[in-house]
């Protein structure tokens, strides 16, 4: 076995724990979390596709693999809503998502279907979600450390902002630079091997991380949900008895955040 062969497998199962963590945590109903259990189960049906443990046509596996890089960006991008901070900044991010979705229409319609609209829709989406990775990243990870919570969100976004950002250097050196190709516009094996093993290890690397911040994220949710429950309890048992604060307020200063 090669090290390319070693690393698609083990990145393959890595790429499944946070698939089984979200179906078993019972995430893949809650807010955005859907969005990111498509994206996941997606991409390990397509890599089991391509390693051969699952055996399918060649035109299954084509068109799975374009299916797979067109819903990329709006998967993402709506999952990224879940680090909103406000309902104004999650709004623009949903007609952000229809934009980007007409985007590919257009392309798709003047190209067709095929690698080469991949390659263009793909063009700005990268960096596109690596930008909200970013921004979302700078806010969580200060929340993280400064205020000793949303460690679960910290390590989410930490792990997307890593795999998008290498993603985004793996595509301007093989489709913008084509380091790929040699001074007589001829492929270098060796170079494509290199490449699949980076886009393994980044991907081992990226799941692990993500599949953390998944687990440490649902005890969080858990708690923000139990206290939903008890006030939800109170407000029947007491009816008559005015709040001291809204719920909302309460809940944003639990959770001070994220609003819910």
């Amino acid at each position: 076995m090669t090290w390319n062969s070693i690393m698609a497998f083990i990145s393959t199962f890595a790429l499944f724990l946070p698939v089984l963590l979200i179906a078993v945590l019972r995430l893949a109903t809650y807010r955005s979390f859907p969005a990111l259990f498509i994206y996941y189960f997606s991409v390990v049906m397509y890599n089991m596709f391509t390693a051969g443990y699952i055996h399918a046509p060649a035109n299954v596996v084509y068109y799975w693999g374009l299916a797979n890089n067109l819903l990329d960006v709006p998967l993402m991008l709506y999952f990224l809503t879940y680090f909103s901070t406000t309902r104004r900044f999650q709004k623009r991010m949903h007609q952000l998502i229809v934009a980007f979705l007409a985007w590919e229409a257009i392309v798709i319609a003047f190209t067709g279907l095929n690698i080469d609209a991949i390659t263009i829709i793909l063009a700005p989406g990268l960096p596109l979600v690596f930008s909200y990775c970013l921004y979302f990243f700078t806010r969580q990870v200060k929340l993280a450390i400064v205020h000793h919570k949303a460690t679960g969100k910290a390590l989410i976004v930490s792990s997307l902002l890593f795999a998008y950002g290498c993603y985004t250097i793996i595509y301007l050196m093989y489709y913008v630079f084509k380091a790929q190709l040699d001074a007589n516009n001829q492929v270098k094996p060796q170079y494509v091997e290199d490449t699949f093993l980076i886009y393994f290890m980044v991907t081992f690397i990226s799941s692990l991380l993500i599949s953390a911040g998944i687990f440490i994220e649902r005890k969080r949710i858990q708690k923000l949900t139990e206290l939903k429950v008890t006030r939800r309890e109170l407000s029947e048992i007491y009816p008559e008895t005015k709040r001291t604060a809204p719920l909302r307020t309460v809940l944003l200063d639990f959770d001070k955040e994220h609003w819910n």
